[in-house]
């Protein structure tokens, strides 16, 4: 297949795997910032943060993506959204100076730098929800960190949640249309 098919075979995908698990990952978050100290929420934040790609590739198995199926063909874009995956994991070495520095920075820094990786999705799907997802995500945890300093790790969680589940249900509706045409037109 040429460039133009494998993105058309891609963009047939569900997308649902990711979001579910940074989902899930962020929810922990939230939840322990109302229990935990401040070492144990950080180390929280990291584990839980740290954990997504592979919570998303044990997820893909439920929702019929398969991210490990060996059977699956080769796709172009596969590896380009597994390298913006693997870019949101390096960007903890911008994360981690300023954690040490300020621990409430790091649902801040991890918030925003990870969901920098939706900008490429937006891209390879032609879909308006990557852009959406990146930019809201920002600009509110922007805001969350200035309004509420005390509440830093709890109001980013919020926001990262919130997120999601408007892109999850984005994607979902976006994948029942793009593959009802692709039933109509077989």
């Amino acid at each position: 297949m040429n460039l133009d098919q494998q993105r058309e075979e891609f963009k047939r995908r569900r997308f649902l795997a990711m979001p579910l698990a940074g989902t899930v990952a962020w929810m922990v978050i939230g939840i322990g910032s109302l229990f935990l100290i401040p070492a144990g929420l950080v180390w929280l934040t990291f584990i839980a943060t740290g954990c997504i790609a592979y919570l998303g590739i044990m997820l893909s198995k439920l929702t019929g993506e398969n991210f490990t199926d060996k059977n699956k063909p080769k796709n172009t874009f596969d590896t380009l959204f597994f390298y913006s995956v693997g870019m949101s994991l390096l960007v903890y070495a911008i994360a981690i100076p300023f954690f040490m520095i300020d621990y409430t920075t790091l649902p801040f820094t991890v918030g925003i730098l990870a969901g920098l990786m939706w900008l490429p999705v937006s891209w390879i799907i032609q879909h308006w929800i990557g852009l959406f997802h990146a930019i809201s995500r920002t600009l509110l945890l922007v805001a969350v960190y200035f309004l509420f300093p005390d509440q830093r790790f709890l109001a980013s969680a919020i926001v990262v949640v919130s997120i999601y589940l408007i892109t999850i249900v984005v994607l979902e509706k976006r994948w029942k249309a793009v593959n009802q045409i692709k039933i109509s037109l077989s």
